[in-house]
């Protein structure tokens, strides 16, 4: 049986010097990075539950009793739009007490290091996710990873938590599971937790990219990293899921879900998680063909 860790993340003690101000690194450039980080509102998902991200790239708010989780940072550019969105939901982003990682690239990680430097939260990732956050390069074994280029470089974290398969890291009232789902990185991370609002509660899956991207040359057949995705769909989709979320907001289907709200609540789908992994294999048995290899034998749910 697997052991099970609580991380309680301690609040910093800071000199009194004036309230602190998002510092902002300097923005990646790429050709989505714009329309990736078109402003969006921000909306409560459920009970404790926010999306604080921009129109293409998910952040997660978490709400305790005792400080706020976040999931995400998007670009370098994204933070100071995550920043205002925590503010005019009425939250100060000063008492995010832990920061979730779910892989580490730019388009996730890249605003990660701003808003650790405003927050002094702890953040979190996995023991493969760890090393790439405090270097701020891609692993060697990344599918996007360009030999002597600093392609996919990112802002460094400091002093990344390594957070095992299963352990929880805990805030207040709140924990967050981590669940290892390597295959788009080697370092993925997939985040659950428990919502709760008018005595309803949903588990909540913060399911990480499952897609077989890579620089050019790379083979997911031949890596194994095919293998680590069939893996991890057949794990995603065993999970006890009700409401599914991913880091692009399209994964998820929230723009067609928010046209939906006055129809109840969208985002809840005891479907959406099986949906997710088997999609995910599609579009794995797609690159495999791509790459003249046969897909692996695949056992999802029954």
């Amino acid at each position: 049986m697997k052991r099970i860790f609580f991380y309680f993340v301690a609040i910093a003690t800071l000199p009194a010097c004036g309230p602190r101000e998002l510092e902002p690194d300097a923005p990646v450039e790429c050709d989505q990075c714009d329309g990736w980080n078109e402003t969006h509102e921000p909306f409560r998902i459920h009970g404790n539950t926010w999306y604080v991200g921009t129109d293409g790239l998910s952040s997660i708010l978490i709400q305790s009793d005792d400080g706020l989780i976040l999931i995400d940072g998007g670009l370098p550019q994204s933070a100071a739009l995550i920043d205002a969105n925590i503010r005019s939901l009425g939250f100060d982003p000063l008492t995010i007490e832990a920061i979730l990682v779910s892989h580490p690239h730019f388009d996730h990680a890249g605003g990660v290091a701003a808003l650790q430097r405003l927050t002094g939260a702890n953040v979190f990732t996995s023991r493969a996710g760890a090393p790439v956050l405090e270097g701020g390069r891609l692993a060697e074994n990344d599918p996007q990873y360009v030999a002597d280029s600093d392609h996919g470089s990112f802002p460094a974290v400091s002093n990344a938590t390594v957070v095992g398969d299963g352990e929880l890291v805990a805030v207040g009232n709140v924990s967050v599971r981590a669940v290892y789902t390597p295959g788009h990185t080697a370092g993925s991370v997939t985040w659950t937790w428990e919502s709760c609002a008018l005595n309803t509660c949903y588990d909540v899956v913060y399911a990480d990219s499952m897609s077989p991207v890579s620089a050019q040359g790379f083979s997911f057949a031949t890596t194994g990293m095919a293998d680590q995705i069939t893996e991890s769909a057949g794990i995603i989709g065993d999970l006890d899921c009700d409401i599914l979320l991913s880091p692009h907001p399209f994964f998820f289907g929230m723009h067609d879900k928010l046209e939906r709200r006055d129809e109840g609540n969208p985002f809840v789908s005891s479907f959406a998680c099986t949906f997710y992994a088997e999609s995910s294999l599609d579009w794995l048995e797609q690159r495999l063909k791509a790459e003249g290899g046969q897909p692996p034998p695949v056992t999802l749910l029954e």
